[in-house]
């Protein structure tokens, strides 16, 4: 990979001396998460998303779940100890995160917001974020992308089958 198709989020990553895999595909921000998992031949269950909302006190949250899920607003607001959230439109996401729809990571946004990340990402050795920019995945170990996103785990997705 050529320094310039290096994205800020792997800038971060190689500062902090946090190893990763990049993985690229070609980028189209119609496709789905579920679609991105196929290309990248993985498990959309170790693929995921972020998500970013605001709560009824005006702050921001950042929720990580994997990209076949839904957001549960309730459980979501519950984690951030607020009556409630809701997803913020798409046009804000550029101006609030550094980020487009399609290419918005945890790491790297340009305010470290609140952020949780779904509790199955613990299952796994290694899962896929986006690397910040639409066609650009990283691979990495949960607990190194805890740490740097400072993700606290939480229960955050809909009707999860029993």
């Amino acid at each position: 990979m050529k320094h310039q198709d290096k994205t800020n989020v792997m800038r971060i990553l190689d500062g902090k001396k946090i190893s990763y895999t990049s993985h690229t595909y070609e980028p189209d921000a119609t496709k789905s998460g579920e679609e991105i998992a196929a290309l990248l031949g993985e498990d959309a269950e170790r693929v995921f998303k972020t998500l970013v909302t605001q709560g009824k006190s005006g702050q921001y949250y950042v929720f990580v779940i994997p990209v076949k899920e839904e957001l549960d607003l309730k459980k979501a607001a519950k984690a951030a100890g607020e009556k409630a959230v809701g997803m913020i439109r798409q046009k804000e996401l550029l101006p609030l995160t550094g980020y487009v729809h399609g290419g918005c990571s945890p790491v790297g946004m340009k305010k470290l917001f609140p952020t949780w990340i779904h509790e199955t990402a613990e299952q796994y050795e290694s899962i896929f974020v986006s690397a910040g920019r639409v066609g650009y995945q990283i691979e990495l170990r949960p607990g190194d992308l805890v740490n740097i996103a400072k993700c606290q785990n939480a229960d955050l997705i809909c009707c999860q089958p029993v």
